[in-house]
């Protein structure tokens, strides 16, 4: 056997791989707050409405929506901000996903790359675009370095749970 012989890529389980992209999106987005706690992307100023909250009331969401809270604890948290924090989370790991089973060279290096690429694509590009936060040159190199290591922890994360799942469920399947 040639140590060059591609390993032959079986077919997309895409039930699999949507159940392995929303455990992983689930479990990153988990990572990602973690992240957030220990190295913050904005001033507490800036977060006071955060990208979530500022992209809603740009679509005409009203801020009492947009700033709606539940208790736990004795904290104050903005449960309209988590919706949209693990939406886009489970989305894109989902995407991840079933793309990278297709396509393995997205999986390169677990992950980093397309972790970078979204931070890329959002933070220094759409949303910027959009007005939902500062131009890359007016966001403080803190929140360049928060959010770009954090897309990549986010999406290893995505990696390391979503393959695992997606070979457990594959593997399961094909026993029965």
């Amino acid at each position: 056997m040639s140590l060059f012989k591609s390993k032959k890529r079986q077919p997309l389980d895409l039930k699999a791989a949507v159940i392995a992209g929303g455990a992983a999106g689930i479990v990153s987005g988990l990572v990602k707050l973690g992240w957030e706690n220990v190295l913050p992307p904005r001033t507490e100023e800036r977060d006071a409405t955060n990208p979530p909250q500022t992209l809603l009331e740009q679509f005409g969401v009203p801020a009492k929506v947009t700033h709606a809270t539940y208790h736990y604890s004795g904290h104050e948290l903005p449960w309209v901000s988590y919706v949209i924090h693990f939406g886009f989370s489970t989305t894109f790991a989902v995407l991840y996903q079933i793309i990278g089973e297709k396509l393995p060279a997205v999986k390169k290096d677990a992950g980093t790359w397309f972790g970078l690429a979204i931070w890329v694509a959002f933070h220094l590009g759409i949303m910027p675009l959009m007005g939902t936060v500062p131009a890359p040159e007016n966001q403080p190199k803190e929140e360049h370095i928060s959010e770009s290591l954090g897309h990549v922890a986010w999406m290893v994360t995505n990696d390391l749970v979503g393959t695992e799942v997606y070979r457990r469920l594959v593997a399961e399947k094909n026993k029965q």
